[in-house]
């Protein structure tokens, strides 16, 4: 760290769940392989053996775009932080896109709406600009990540100060 970087007084960061591990993802293609087979045998067996190419061909494509969307949500992110100027939320999606925000603190309040279904959305809004939030996670960890940020943006703006001389 640097002499010259703001301290971080609040931070978080978000990623999307992921559901396959590795393991995982080695017995996906063992088992599509294997499910593959059983039809390539059967055309095989009736004389229809061209049919075995576009069989492989749709198989390897499948697990391609399977391991592509891996490497895509494994690099996503959301990072939320409060320094003592600014509130920066840069979101990277995956594929090199990155999106960056800056917010006054001071000015910025949370909201945390209920959309239809029971879904909640959470947005950091300033002066009319609004900023989502916490798309990664469940609703349950929207309403926490949007109590802590309510807590942290209170602490800045009413910060409490450790001097005798003031009491």
């Amino acid at each position: 760290m640097s002499a010259t970087a703001e301290p971080i007084l609040f931070e978080a960061v978000s990623t999307p769940s992921q559901s396959l591990s590795a393991r995982g993802m080695q017995l996906l293609c063992l088992l599509s392989a294997a499910g593959a087979a059983v039809p390539g045998v059967l055309f095989l067996v009736l004389g229809a053996w061209p049919v075995l190419g576009f069989l492989g061909v749709e198989v390897v494509l499948v697990l391609w775009m399977v391991a592509l969307h891996r490497r895509w949500s494994a690099r996503a992110r959301e990072v939320v932080r409060l320094t003592e100027r600014h509130l920066h939320i840069v979101t990277a999606n995956g594929r090199g896109g990155v999106r960056e925000t800056v917010l006054q603190p001071y000015w910025t309040r949370v909201a945390l709406e209920e959309v239809a279904g029971g879904v909640a959305r959470l947005s950091l809004v300033q002066r009319g600009r609004r900023v989502e939030v916490g798309c990664f996670l469940s609703d349950a960890e929207k309403r926490d990540l949007g109590e802590a940020l309510k807590a942290a943006l209170l602490r800045y703006r009413e910060p409490v100060f450790d001097n005798p001389q003031l009491h």
